[in-house]
């Protein structure tokens, strides 16, 4: 008798609810490894079809707001509403070393003891915008094993913070109480693409500061988001700390939902596939230069030529691109 394949095995075990297959099919989809990389879109095909399921959440802020401390508090409220909740934190990655710390399991100690809570830290590793660069199928495979409520909580250090917006049903912004011009940098970028502003930290001696900080970005929600459509984000109060306000995020996140409607929803998250797809295409484009003999040779050359100012960056593109294209015909 034939042994089972084991891509059919694991992708049957993931769909099953099986949370050590889980660890491994995103351990798999992670790995870099060319072997690996092909069964993945394998074990990825095979899932495809559990997938669409969840609420896709994503969740940013300034270091120090407590991102970690509100995914936990917010996390047992939906697993005490009977829902099943998997988390994927993305830890910064050492520009030198390339080393993680991947700490957030240790940051929400109680809901990383919930049956119905899954926690999978990722290193961002060389990946901009504050995700890692496999938590689109990372998340896909959370939906397969039928959790309810994917959460994606990102690195946070500024408004560059916005990948994840590509990639889940609504974005949400925290914002520490008196925020002054620490925030000023996000302004711009990061919140006007949020969906939902929480204020964290409403308790004890900051709460004033967080009402008026409320009051403030609600205040500037309309101007910033009036002519995008029917949905203005609400700014929420909350303290992760004494785990108040965890409903009124949930309610909030239903209006979106509503707001978007089944057509919308289905709509944002098309651009997002087709998104990622382009994504996907310059990854591959870039590695297919590097490996490309026609281009290897001579990266070195043209990357001196362009730093000593003897060449144009566009020029140097171009002559890399036309050695591709000619299959190595084309000289500086």
């Amino acid at each position: 008798m034939a042994k089972p394949d084991p891509i059919d095995a694991l992708a049957e075990a993931v769909r099953g609810g099986d949370r050590r297959a889980l660890a491994r099919a995103i351990t798999l989809v992670e790995s870099t490894r060319p072997d690996d990389q092909a069964k993945a879109e394998t074990l990825l095909a095979q899932l495809l079809p559990a997938t669409g399921g969840a609420a896709r959440l994503g969740i940013s802020g300034p270091p120090g707001v407590g991102k970690s401390t509100f995914v936990e508090a917010f996390g047992l409220h939906l697993i005490e509403a009977g829902r099943r909740v998997a988390v994927l934190a993305v830890d910064p990655s050492s520009p030198r070393s390339g080393g993680s710390i991947l700490g957030d399991k240790t940051r929400m100690p109680d809901l990383s003891r919930a049956t119905a809570a899954f926690i999978r830290p990722s290193p961002a590793g060389g990946t901009l915008g504050g995700v890692a660069r496999r938590t689109r199928e990372a998340l896909l495979v959370c939906e397969a094993a039928g959790f309810d409520v994917v959460i994606v909580e990102t690195v946070g250090v500024g408004q560059s913070e916005i990948a994840v917006a590509d990639m889940v049903d609504l974005f949400v912004l925290m914002l520490p109480p008196a925020g002054g011009d620490e925030l000023q940098g996000l302004k711009k970028g990061i919140v006007e693409i949020a969906d939902l502003l929480l204020v964290n930290k409403a308790d004890g001696d900051l709460a004033a500061a967080a009402g008026r900080t409320v009051a403030d970005y609600a205040a500037a929600m309309p101007l910033l988001h009036g002519g995008r459509g029917k949905w203005v984000p609400p700014v929420i109060p909350v303290s992760a700390l004494e785990r108040r306000g965890m409903d009124a995020v949930w309610a909030a996140i239903g209006r979106h939902r509503s707001a978007l409607g089944e057509s919308g929803l289905q709509g944002r998250r098309a651009a997002q596939a087709v998104g990622w797809m382009w994504g996907e295409i310059d990854e591959a484009l870039r590695a297919h230069l590097r490996a490309d003999r026609a281009v290897s040779g001579r990266l070195g050359d043209l990357e001196n030529k362009v730093s000593q100012g003897l060449m144009t960056p566009g020029a140097a593109a171009r002559t890399i691109l036309a050695a591709v294209l000619d299959g190595g015909r084309a000289r500086p």
